[in-house]
């Protein structure tokens, strides 16, 4: 083996984006996964959880929610207050449509696949109908105060759950009136803060599942109106929760880092009495866990650490292996350095911008190993920063260090660089 020079590089400042919201593909192999800044990745099961697609962030676009339609066609929303279809082929915004009822906080497709229900600022809950093409508005169900955080379908279609501050409500479709209204502090005495319902489920039973903010995971009798059971798993918030699609095991994210598992069991063995067991708790995030999924074969968790956490569950692996072994994707899959080698130079690529380095250099000598004091200083060239709302996705110095380019969804930029006075001019 040849000599080579090792130059630890610290000066790339890169500040990974959160994960902000989960979505399995329903009786499919692929995940889909939003990022605070908008970017959207889509991993594949089948082949290893490799990350096969990566949408680039927008400025303007910040999803609050994803959720699969259709098959195999992406929907996200956010507080921009639009529904935007993800053209996966070109790996761009295919389209978008105003749900106009302000900032969207939610948003869930039906069973079929074939209408989309979101949650709204202005406490409204709208219903779209999934076409060729893209979507059409259908109908509005019953408005109440407040900003709906969270929904959910029941597996039937025929009634969504709908979660705001201190309350969650069950809506029939046909109708579209409130059928049920759940007050769930109206057990709690003397409760002088707001009670948030950040996450939500209906249970193919008739049964209600809330995660909220005073670190409780709640079971309710929407029929009666009555609470079923009631367990706190953290002293903070529980921000994210999803159920198996068997409806026997549920995953829950809170805000300290932590996930837990509660699982369906039998109160006696060989008995038919069933209740909701905390069984697994994990500690693999440092930050808020904003986003869970549950798959059939594992528990998956994002959170603002930037992470992707997958655990396989170990009742499904049938033998030890790499199946069975913990997958945590903490650094992106992008190329996000560009490595100018004769003109000794690197090139750093932010979201909005990129930076332009020299490296430093060196006269003395040593052994193999051995940390070498620089006579040069690593030296700050040139910052470009990016024009318009979207973000870069690519880019490249060119290995004489005189052409920089960069691309975003729509164009491409191509810059040519004078190091002796340190200047950019576009092509």
């Amino acid at each position: 083996m040849g000599e080579f020079e090792v130059h630890r590089v610290r000066f790339f400042g890169l500040v990974p984006a959160g994960v902000r919201c989960l979505a399995c593909q329903p009786r499919g192999s692929r995940l889909a996964l939003a990022r605070t800044d908008g970017a959207v990745e889509v991993y594949n099961f089948a082949a290893n959880y490799y990350q096969e697609k990566v949408i680039p962030g927008h400025e303007a676009r910040a999803v609050e929610s994803l959720c699969w339609a259709a098959g195999d066609r992406l929907f996200g929303a956010g507080l921009s207050g639009d529904i935007t279809e993800y053209d996966l082929s070109r790996l761009s915004a295919a389209r978008a449509a105003d749900g106009g009822g302000g900032p969207i906080w939610s948003m869930a497709a039906n069973g079929t696949g074939t209408q989309l229900a979101i949650g709204c600022e202005d406490g409204s809950v709208k219903i779209f109908q999934v076409v060729p093409g893209g979507i059409q508005f259908e109908r509005n169900l019953d408005r109440r105060k407040g900003r709906v955080l969270c929904l959910s379908w029941h597996p039937s279609d025929t009634h969504i759950a709908a979660g705001s501050i201190d309350i969650f409500r069950v809506i029939d479709i046909a109708s579209g009136q409130t059928v049920q209204r759940i007050m769930v502090n109206y057990h709690v005495e003397k409760v002088k803060r707001e009670c948030v319902v950040w996450a939500i489920a209906l249970l193919s039973r008739g049964t209600v599942v809330t995660a909220d903010s005073f670190g409780r995971v709640q079971f309710w009798d929407w029929q009666q109106g009555t609470l079923a059971e009631s367990h706190t798993v953290s002293t903070s918030a529980v921000l994210s929760l999803a159920v198996a699609e068997k409806e026997d095991s549920i995953v829950v994210g809170t805000s300290t880092g932590a996930t837990y598992q509660l699982q369906l069991l039998p109160v006696k063995l060989g008995g038919s009495e069933k209740r909701w067991v905390r069984t697994k708790p994990f500690q693999h995030h440092s930050h808020d866990v904003r986003a869970v999924a549950h798959s059939p074969t594992a528990l998956i968790s994002g959170g603002l650490d930037a992470q992707l956490v997958i655990r396989p569950l170990m009742e499904k692996v049938q033998k030890k292996g790499y199946d069975a072994v913990l997958r945590k994707f903490t650094f992106p899959h992008r190329r996000l350095v560009s490595c100018a080698r004769k003109a000794r130079l690197l090139l750093f690529q932010f979201s909005q911008h990129l930076e332009l380095w020299r490296l430093g250099s060196t006269r003395e000598t040593g052994k193999d190993g051995e940390v070498l004091p620089l006579c040069r200083m690593p030296e700050h060239l040139v910052q470009l920063k990016s024009k318009g709302p979207e973000h870069i996705y690519c880019s490249c110095v060119s290995p004489c260090g005189t052409w920089l380019g960069y691309s975003t969804a729509s164009r491409f930029h191509l810059y040519r660089v004078r190091c002796d006075g340190v200047s950019l001019r576009k092509v």
